[in-house]
């Protein structure tokens, strides 16, 4: 993994604003986010991170136990609209962009192009170019962005809206939150940089103390949320009703 200077500053910045590290939806995987409750809010695009969200850190198939949501997710916001934004894939290590091409084939969804690793503001530029360039465009505030890391992914959503005044107004019902919808997946499918995972928990922890608002139910997005999937093995029971069921 190349070094991350944008992500390196990012403590500088909180200094200056450190609710940037708080997300306002926390989940395990992405099996817990509601989609569809999200599309029906006025959430029309996604941008989501690829290792240990989507994927094993440096494979290029989605993690199996996924399929059904992220099919979900591709069925709830359309094609097109959701995009992989990668540290890795499509950047200007990616030589060729043959990453990009894997990733994009596997997953079924495009791959953004860019050089600045996020959570730099010329990648969130480009993101947003790539919205904007959609048939119908899409705005920022109608983004979820979706990532295992605070310093990368919550910081790059909270700073796409940061400043920003909705312009939506066909969805009435919808959480406003200033932008788009920081969406942080905790849960790692293999372990990697655990001591800066550690880092980014941990100043967290401390952020959510000391800032007055830092919870993300005080925006009510627990609509957006659903229970943990179930992680109980299955029971193999005795043979003999193991033969019973080989004859139903």
């Amino acid at each position: 993994m190349p070094l991350n200077i944008p992500g390196i500053l990012v403590p500088f910045h909180l200094l200056k604003n450190p609710r940037l590290v708080i997300p306002h939806v926390i989940v395990k995987d992405i099996r817990q986010i509601d989609f569809l409750a999200l599309r029906n809010a006025g959430y029309r695009g996604a941008v989501f991170d690829k290792d240990n969200c989507l994927t094993i850190p440096y494979k290029d198939t989605l993690v199996p136990e996924l399929e059904d949501a992220w099919r979900e997710c591709r069925e709830a916001f359309g094609e097109g609209n959701v995009i992989i934004v990668s540290n890795s894939a499509g950047t200007k290590f990616d030589a060729g962009g043959i990453q990009a091409e894997s990733v994009s084939h596997h997953l079924s969804v495009p791959v953004l192009r860019h050089d600045t690793l996020k959570p730099g503001y010329s990648c969130i530029a480009s993101t947003r170019a790539y919205f904007s360039s959609l048939r119908v465009p899409i705005l920022g505030d109608e983004l979820i962005v979706v990532g295992d890391r605070i310093f990368t992914d919550v910081v790059m959503a909270n700073r796409m809206r940061s400043g920003f005044t909705s312009s939506s107004s066909y969805a009435p019902g919808r959480v406003r939150i200033g932008g788009p919808l920081a969406i942080w997946t905790n849960g790692v499918w293999q372990k990697e940089s655990m001591m800066m995972r550690w880092t980014e928990r941990r100043l967290l922890d401390i952020v959510r103390k000391w800032t007055r608002h830092g919870e993300a139910s005080s925006v009510g997005t627990d609509i957006f949320v659903r229970e943990p999937p179930s992680t109980q093995p299955r029971k193999t029971g005795s043979a003999l009703t193991k033969l019973l069921d080989m004859m139903r």
